[in-house]
């Protein structure tokens, strides 16, 4: 592996640095030596003593085992845990920034993330619904997916971050076949020679020959006809209330929800600490723990960084298949 892999610290009053810290500690000195985290030093300093990690913070070319850092300077930072603060937003923008970057430059392979709080995003001026959002505009992207991977559960979103109202306007024909395709691709990339996809419907029971709803025939079907027309295995539209069960089972290697909560709820009752969130439609590689800040807790040693070496597993795939 020739580019390392950056983490992208977070929000630095968050349990961010904790989660790396921890996951890196875990995951051996040649790991280490290929991943760098990019943030503030102190905060990953504090980090490092709230967790009882016998490693130092070191700079990304030094030699030796420890955490590697790039340092971002951003003035104003609270220096302790657990508070809502502007600057703290802008910090994680200018780690986002600086990542997204390197990984445009071809200094870096894929960015892990660790969590931002979006109301602190915003309230720096940096105006995103997440990462993702954010992600698209840093690359020049006009469209972007969100992809949960787990062992047994793997869901790809057609909308996100919109309102139920809007998400229904969003399954067009055109974007449900796109979201298809993205995560055909995907899944290709990464192994499946020939992914099995399963695309849930909008309405209960798909609408019941338009009982409740024409939405199902009129934009999901179309997009399933032309998709399987273009070879690819793609079923649907399937009732949301049993498609999660026969992916969960083996059936699926993929599916299509048509919102936000028809994909987050499965997924996080199944996999709550293992999901990898994964960004695709981007020109650089993305994934991400799928868990928020944690402001509760942050600094306490006690964050769970399952989710993060799950996502620094995930990023390790995504290399190799880059070859």
């Amino acid at each position: 592996m020739n580019a390392p892999i950056v983490i992208t610290m977070g929000d630095p009053s968050g349990v961010g640095a904790e989660v790396s810290v921890k996951a890196l500690a875990e995951s051996g000195e040649a790991f280490r030596k290929q991943t760098i985290v990019i943030g503030d030093r102190d905060t990953m300093e504090r980090a490092v003593a709230a967790c009882g990690v016998d490693l130092p913070v070191i700079g990304p070319e030094a030699s030796g085992d420890g955490i590697r850092v790039d340092h971002v300077e951003v003035e104003g930072l609270p220096g302790r845990f657990g508070v809502l603060d502007p600057s703290c937003g802008e910090a994680a923008f200018r780690y986002i920034d600086r990542a997204t970057t390197a990984c445009l430059e071809g200094r870096a392979g894929c960015i892990v993330t660790a969590p931002i709080n979006k109301e602190a995003l915003n309230s720096a001026g940096h105006h995103y619904d997440g990462h993702t959002g954010m992600l698209a505009h840093l690359t020049g992207s006009g469209s972007s997916w969100m992809l949960l991977a787990s062992e047994r559960l793997n869901v790809i979103h057609t909308s996100t971050h919109v309102s139920l109202k809007d998400a229904i306007g969003r399954a067009t024909t055109e974007r449900v076949l796109e979201t298809i395709r993205i995560g055909h691709a995907h899944f290709q990339r990464m192994g499946v020679e020939a992914p099995r996809i399963a695309v849930a419907g909008i309405n209960p029971h798909c609408g019941e020959n338009g009982l409740f709803g024409r939405e199902d025939d009129e934009q999901i079907a179309p997009a399933v006809e032309a998709a399987r027309a273009e070879g690819i295995d793609a079923t649907g539209p399937i009732s949301a209330d049993t498609v999660y069960h026969r992916a969960y089972q083996g059936a699926f290697d993929l599916v299509i929800a048509q919102y936000h909560d028809q994909g987050h709820i499965p997924i996080k009752l199944v996999a709550f600490d293992s999901a990898v969130n994964v960004s695709l439609g981007l020109p650089i590689r993305r994934c991400s723990v799928d868990h928020g800040t944690a402001f509760d807790i942050a600094g306490t040693g006690k964050a769970n960084h399952v989710n993060m070496l799950s996502a620094l597993s995930y990023a390790n795939r995504m290399m190799d298949a880059a070859g």
